[in-house]
């Protein structure tokens, strides 16, 4: 067994069963995993340990899914298809990673497989195969893991071809190495110093080492922090100093930025269009006791009264740069997806430039590792508005961090950067200036 994988003792069969609900409808219907995960286990009502094993399951089996996927097809080289066999497919790639990378003993994963398989009308046809496969990787499968590409396995074939031509095939590498490791859990902190037990990063960023219940953390019904990733943590440090001045936060959800800005001292206007997700900003301003003016609106509608010097733009993407957090993504997307995205973000940026005032500055962001979605589309930008320039961002406005900087003079961070620390999400930042 994988010497880091964590070791589970035997969840029961509703944790199971609940997680391969929860991969069935993610790989079949191309739904996110949060999303499902939140339907799924409050329908089945499990106990906090098998909602916890549930989401391990589920979690890993689509960290590791082409790994898993190319495994099955070792030992099957064809696979009953799913509209015949029920659940059979998730079975097996459940059972397979409870086996290989979850640490549980093969005669709970494979006896549990069997169960789940009796359960299913259809996969009930199929119980012999699962129980001989299952028991073949337990005792074989561990061989075949070692002469396996893991990161190209893990690397659906649409991600991977897009990333070697703008990445070159080594950086590929090493962001399908940081997506197989669970993230750790960032905080912003509102005063330096003032969470004990994390790993100091850069600026306001604490690390912890394991995601928690965040709510039984010290300081949160005080107000102390927030959740928010270092890597997004970013782009409202590259507006410089705000005191007082009026900020504009498009896109706003879920507010880590807004709140940033806030507790910077500026007069934050935070947009939005989801009224639920607005909700929730309004909710964690209160227990941060920080103040933002908050508008439910499609930014291509809103207009202020007047242009604010400061913008900032944290634009609707593919979210490629998010993947250790949601490891469905490159299995449920698709590269025209991310021209779709591209070109929605384009009208926003649009519209955010009609907001900044003279002098102005622009903060651009998406948390994507796309080409189209960063710096092409700046470049269309700037080609289309000769009133706005780049402002480059130096090694100082990133905390020192001059790997983070492209040639161009813009931030690039990516999975893998910080890779002793637990890595950390994949954004595209650019600064222009309003001339």
């Amino acid at each position: 067994m994988t010497a880091s994988a964590p070791t589970y003792s035997e969840g029961g069969i509703g944790g199971r069963s609940a997680a391969i609900a929860i991969l069935s409808d993610v790989l079949r219907k191309r739904r996110p995993l949060d999303a499902v995960c939140e339907t799924v286990l409050a329908a089945a009502r499990l106990s906090a340990r098998d909602a916890g094993f549930a989401r391990a399951i589920a979690g890993e089996t689509l960290r590791r899914f082409g790994q898993l996927d190319a495994l099955i097809r070792h030992f099957v080289p064809k696979p009953p298809a799913p509209h015949r066999a029920g659940a059979t497919p998730e079975i097996l790639l459940a059972g397979a990673c409870e086996l290989l990378f979850l640490n549980v003993a093969p005669h709970a994963a494979v006896d549990s497989a069997n169960a789940l398989c009796r359960r299913d009308k259809d996969a009930t046809h199929f119980r012999p195969l699962v129980n001989a496969v299952l028991r073949r990787i337990a005792r074989e499968g561990q061989g075949v893991l070692a002469t396996q590409d893991a990161a190209r396995l893990n690397t659906a074939d649409w991600l991977w071809q897009r990333w070697c031509e703008f990445y070159g095939e080594d950086t590929t590498r090493a962001i399908a190495g940081a997506h197989v490791s669970p993230p750790p859990l960032d905080l912003t902190v509102k005063e330096p110093g003032t969470f004990a037990g994390g790993t100091a990063l850069f600026g306001n960023s604490v690390r912890l080492s394991q995601s928690v219940r965040v709510d039984t953390l010290p300081g949160f019904a005080e107000g102390h922090w927030w959740v928010q990733d270092a890597a997004a943590s970013l782009p409202a440090h590259l507006l410089g100093d705000v005191k007082d001045a009026a900020v504009i936060d498009l896109c706003a959800a879920p507010g880590g930025k807004t709140a940033q800005l806030a507790r910077m001292g500026a007069h934050v206007t935070a947009v939005d269009l989801s009224t639920e997700r607005m909700a929730r900003v309004r909710e964690n301003l209160a227990r941060l006791q920080l103040d933002a003016e908050l508008v439910e609106a499609d930014v291509l509608d809103f207009h202020p009264a007047t242009p604010a010097p400061f913008v900032l733009l944290d634009a609707p993407c593919s979210a490629t740069g998010t993947i250790r957090r949601h490891p469905e993504l490159p299995w449920i997307k698709q590269a025209a997806d991310v021209m779709q995205c591209a070109a929605s973000a384009r009208d926003l940026l649009d519209a955010a430039a009609d907001m900044v005032a003279p002098g102005g500055t622009l903060v651009f962001a998406v948390c994507s590792l796309e080409a189209e979605e960063g710096p092409k589309q700046i470049e269309t930008f700037l080609d289309t508005h000769p009133e706005f320039a780049r402002k480059t961002i130096t090694a100082p406005d990133v905390f020192g961090h001059g790997e983070f900087l492209t040639a161009a003079g813009d931030l690039r961070t990516l999975p893998c950067h910080l890779g002793a620390q637990g890595g950390m999400d994949g954004f595209y930042t650019a600064r222009l200036i309003r001339l």
